[in-house]
């Protein structure tokens, strides 16, 4: 406590209880973070991450100062990153809601990590295509666009009418005027977390999840309303673009991506898939593995380790 104190990265909410392995990684993560930066020579930021001046504030170490963060782009780790991040914060889609602050300034970012991770595919469209086909072989075509804070369409129904979308987005061109996705969803330092379905949205989950054919008997009683809530409405969401109307999307796989130390998201991932009768449409899979497999840039992959993975 005295270390997270000293480093301002004491944080009452990193504890999770009952699981005393996630809040040591969660504390972990946030001390990793306020190390690198200090090493790196980058100022300490604060919550509110914009103080204002007469109202109290106090410093976090796990943070850049925003302004500071905006004119440097310190939180991310590569010039392409920096380059999608500010294309992406620049970009608005329909009915979006985006954390621009926590993107620039908060170091534990699921949202900046995500960039940080593909910032370089998205600057170069044959190192994605390699890279997505080195992690999923089995993916048809070719790499099109790479997309972050993606949804093909918030509230609209035609999907599944909620806010749920994809931290990035490999889009397939599969050279038959229809294409592929591999959507993927990244945690870092979150924690798993039980969430209700609104029940004005239900029967169209429920809808998407009859008519794809993928879940077992038993799927819907253990996502519904628990902890694998949000990773259903992902896969879904994914779901539903290959029963679109538009006929548009003709393959899929939605994938659940967090460390090998977050324990929540991979006992969640191996939870999912064991509800599965069809897995062909989810994976699970861990930063380290992605990192391991050799398909992005050496020292992209060197500074990812660096800043993301502690020991």
């Amino acid at each position: 406590m005295q270390e997270l104190e000293a480093a301002h990265c004491w944080e009452p909410g990193d504890r999770v209880p009952g699981r005393p392995e996630m809040t040591e990684f969660r504390r972990g993560l946030r001390l990793h973070q306020a190390r690198w930066r200090e090493s790196h020579g980058h100022p300490i930021g604060s919550q509110p991450m914009r103080p204002v001046e007469g109202k109290s504030s106090r410093l976090v170490g796990s943070r850049l100062p925003l302004e500071y963060a905006l004119d440097t782009g310190a939180n991310f780790l590569t010039p392409e990153a920096l380059g999608a991040a500010r294309a992406r914060a620049s970009a608005k889609e329909p009915r979006q809601t985006f954390d621009k602050q926590g993107l620039w300034a908060d170091l534990l970012s699921s949202t900046a990590m995500t960039i940080n991770l593909f910032g370089d595919l998205a600057a170069d469209l044959a190192l994605a295509d390699r890279a997505v086909h080195t992690w999923w072989p089995d993916a048809p075509g070719t790499v099109s666009a790479v997309r972050f804070a993606h949804s093909p369409g918030r509230l609209d129904l035609s999907y599944i009418g909620s806010l749920v979308t994809f931290d990035v987005a490999f889009e397939l061109d599969l050279g038959d005027g229809t294409k592929g996705i591999v959507a993927v969803g990244v945690s870092y330092h979150e924690r798993i977390k039980r969430e209700v379905p609104k029940p004005i949205r239900l029967p169209r989950y429920l809808e998407v999840t009859e008519t794809s054919g993928v879940f077992g008997p038993e799927a819907v009683a253990a996502v519904n309303g628990t902890v694998l809530t949000v990773t259903w409405l992902q896969h879904l969401l994914m779901l539903s673009m290959l029963q679109h109307a538009s006929d548009l999307w003709s393959w899929g796989r939605f994938v659940l991506l967090q460390p090998v130390g977050n324990t929540d998201f991979v006992e969640a991932g191996e939870q999912y898939a064991g509800l599965l009768a069809d897995s062909s449409t989810f994976a699970s899979a861990t930063v380290e593995s992605i990192l391991d497999a050799g398909a992005l840039r050496a020292s992209t992959a060197t500074a990812l380790r660096e800043r993301y993975l502690p020991g």
